[in-house]
């Protein structure tokens, strides 16, 4: 009978919406609820439904008409008793409470398919909308709160459903079904009112204190989200931490979020425990008086002594909907908290996304895309410069590079070539159309990265190349590992194409990182590449052959490089020199040293043609140490 109910760190949230800092509505996260399930496509979803509705009134109807039998059982003792009677009577009692106690367990059978899939859907909804947001949201969240958050809110769909739809409902019926018997059957007013009395102060005490709850509960998720994530946060970059042996100051980080963890628990659990005192209390007293009023009726001869039993089993019928009434609430309440980062991750509106007139590239010529930037210009949040006015034509199967120092603005014209990014001025456009208003799954087909790190999944080498063009058969597949001059590497391996590349591909040197990520990106087969330093972590022979390759491959498509070691880039059929979001130079590789411009200087550095007299400062304009980084790079 104790409403003590366990409470542990919440595994759940839901996938409604609401923006931060809004008023949570109840009956529109529940209207949310019923079309998620109504669209979740579980088997037999309406029969399940109209079953388990059944299955419920049945089960809580029972339970109630159960203690009146057992009055008669008892009332039925007396002088001139019939034992058939009296059989009769405790065989209809047994059946009713076996009825009200395996309804529930039917019930539960039967909409388990329901609510699961409604899980799932959950899960699926949220874990589509985040990889529909912006690629600085990613960046600046950590990954293992981010996953934690989606995990958090498909569980709550299930729990809300499991709680308010079928027990806190039931519970609410059931408990005015038993006020009714128990006011009308024994005419006592006194014993009516002092049964309502507890039920009421009981539920103003469980909401009273839940809510108060609330705040340490928020605390407690806050705590379990942030040693998560710095958990994951370690795990993924473990040889960073092993290399700087970091092992200790990392495990103190995660020890300090786990004291803030225990903390915030201690806390919470605190709180449940004066809950379910409270509790408690009501519950004891309410019988109390129940009893001893009923008592009082039976020496006065208004009541039998089998009424007083009855009175006894209807209040333990009462209370034990109360008890799950006061975990059942909590739980929603909680559940409500854990739904909150879901709802705000919801809400979020991508920034990147299609436009409600967006078309397909045109067919894809036979010598590749033209790529043309207009004036384009973006200036990031946290950085003082950006993008200024550039403008520059890629003609179709020709190849541009673009040169600069780091923090000079060419990531963010691959980003704006890629469109992860869109030009806050200006435009972007491929084939003659502005990327803003072509369908991102076409763009996407129509052009594939090759990024100077290379970001690989914990499957195999066949699956991360195929990732490039999930279609591709094996044949295709190993053509584009030759391409990458990869296929000697995977011949070596025990399980060749099977090879497991571990977490982010860490189990592969860096040049066999890159070499995936270019046959991935040429299995893609686009019409315009993108190579950002493509060749970095490739030794001198291994570079030369996939330059070699990649001259070969750049036939029928255009090519957009970015490159710090200019050796790579001196058959460009235009080089783009950036400095501080301005194209300050450009030209072939022959024109540009015969300019003598920045690109000239930077050239000298790197081939060690600099004069030893030659000051740093005319020796390259890059600004502060960006030559010295640039020559650098080469040694």
């Amino acid at each position: 009978m104790s409403p003590r109910h366990g409470d542990g760190p919440a595994l759940a949230g839901a996938p409604a919406a609401a923006a931060p800092g809004a008023k949570f509505s109840f009956w529109s996260s529940m209207a949310d609820l019923c079309r998620l399930v109504l669209r979740s496509r579980a088997p037999g979803l309406k029969s399940r439904l109209l079953l388990a509705f059944v299955l419920v009134v049945i089960g809580k109807w029972t339970g109630v008409i159960a203690p009146l039998m057992v009055q008669r059982i008892i009332d039925s003792l007396g002088h001139h008793a019939v034992f058939g009677l009296v059989i009769g009577l405790i065989v209809g009692y047994s059946v009713l409470q076996f009825i009200s106690q395996i309804a529930p367990l039917m019930r539960d059978s039967i909409f388990t398919p329901v609510s699961q899939k409604a899980l799932a859907l959950s899960a699926v909804e949220t874990f589509s909308h985040s990889l529909t947001l912006s690629l600085d949201y990613h960046q600046t969240k950590q990954t293992g709160g981010l996953a934690r958050l989606i995990d958090r809110g498909a569980r709550s769909t299930e729990s809300l459903i499991r709680t308010v739809v079928f027990n806190l409902g039931p519970t609410v019926i059931e408990l005015m079904m038993a006020s009714y018997i128990l006011t009308t059957r024994f005419h006592d007013w006194l014993l009516a009112a002092t049964a309502n009395a507890s039920i009421i102060v009981y539920i103003i005490v469980t909401v009273t204190i839940s809510n108060w709850r609330i705040k340490h509960r928020r605390l407690w998720n806050e705590a379990d989200s942030e040693a998560a994530g710095l958990a994951v946060d370690a795990l993924m970059n473990i040889e960073t931490i092993k290399t700087f042996g970091r092992e200790a100051r990392t495990v103190g980080g995660y020890e300090d979020a786990m004291d803030r963890y225990a903390f915030a628990a201690v806390k919470a659990n605190t709180s449940l425990q004066l809950l379910n005192a409270v509790q408690t209390v009501v519950l004891r007293l309410g019988m109390f008086g129940v009893v001893a009023i009923a008592a009082w009726q039976v020496l006065q001869g208004r009541m039998t002594p089998g009424g007083i039993a009855a009175c006894i089993l209807i209040m333990q019928t009462v209370y034990g909907p109360l008890n799950v009434l006061g975990m059942f609430y909590r739980e929603i309440r909680q559940s409500f908290i854990d739904m909150e980062q879901m709802l705000q991750l919801r809400e979020i509106k991508p920034e990147i996304a299609d436009a409600t007139d967006a078309v397909e590239l045109p067919a894809a010529s036979e010598r590749g895309a033209e790529l043309v930037f207009r004036h384009a210009g973006f200036q990031h949040n946290a950085r003082s410069l950006g993008l200024d006015d550039v403008d520059f034509r890629l003609a179709p199967g020709m190849t541009t590079a673009l040169v600069g120092p780091s923090g000079s603005g060419k990531t963010t014209i691959v980003r704006l070539a890629l469109r992860l990014l869109d030009p806050q001025s200006g435009a972007v456009r491929l084939d003659g159309v502005d990327l803003r208003q072509v369908k991102l799954s076409a763009l996407r087909r129509a052009v594939a990265l090759v990024p100077q790190d290379v970001a690989l999944f914990n499957d195999t080498l066949f699956a991360n190349i195929a990732f490039g063009r999930p279609e591709a058969v094996d044949v295709e597949v190993w053509a584009a590992a030759e391409a990458a001059e990869l296929a000697p590497f995977i011949e070596s391996l025990p399980l060749k194409m099977n090879t497991r590349v571990g977490e982010r591909g860490l189990k592969l040197s860096g040049g066999e990182r890159q070499r995936v990520g270019l046959a991935r990106a040429l299995l893609a087969n686009p019409r315009l590449l993108i190579l950002d330093e493509a060749t970095s972590a490739l030794d001198g022979r291994t570079e030369a052959a996939i330059q070699a390759t990649l001259r070969k491959v750049k036939a029928g498509r255009s090519t957009l490089v970015v490159a710090h070691r200019l050796s790579t880039i001196v058959d460009a059929d235009q080089i783009l020199v950036i400095r501080r979001g301005k194209i300050v130079e450009r030209g072939r590789h022959d024109e540009l040293i015969v300019h003598g411009g920045e690109y000239a200087a930077l050239w000298r550095r790197q081939t060690r043609e600099t004069p030893a007299t030659e000051p740093l400062a005319s020796a390259g304009q890059f600004g502060d140490s960006s030559v010295e980084n640039a020559a650098e790079e080469t040694r």
